[in-house]
């Protein structure tokens, strides 16, 4: 199957949990997954949340920024794959002035 985010709508998430600015974003959803493909523009960031019933894996395509993983600050760029297990906070921001693209898949566990 091949999941083509060229042809997925994409959509603008305000504050997403209840981070800054925005997040645009293209989903694919089904029963085991939410898969997506997005973007922090400068300043903008996911707010921190926990990962109760799931983990997600990330992966940054493009840009540079940090995330905060349970107490711990990490430093962000391309090629890098960030790692939230079940149980654990992360937030994601973008602190630079170019766009922070990503991947991330958010099994259901």
């Amino acid at each position: 199957m091949i999941i083509d985010f060229k042809r997925i709508k994409s959509e603008t998430i305000k504050q997403m949990r209840g981070g800054e600015k925005e997040v645009t974003a293209s989903m694919f959803v089904d029963d085991n997954n939410r898969i997506m493909y997005g973007k922090l523009e400068p300043g903008a960031s996911i707010g921190m949340h926990t990962h109760e019933t799931n983990s997600e894996i990330l992966y940054i395509l493009q840009g540079r920024g940090k995330m905060i993983y349970d107490d711990t600050e990490e430093k962000l760029e391309a090629g890098i794959c960030p790692y939230c297990p079940k149980g654990h906070s992360h937030s994601l921001i973008n602190d630079r002035n170019d766009d922070l693209i990503f991947f991330a898949v958010v099994p259901r566990q």
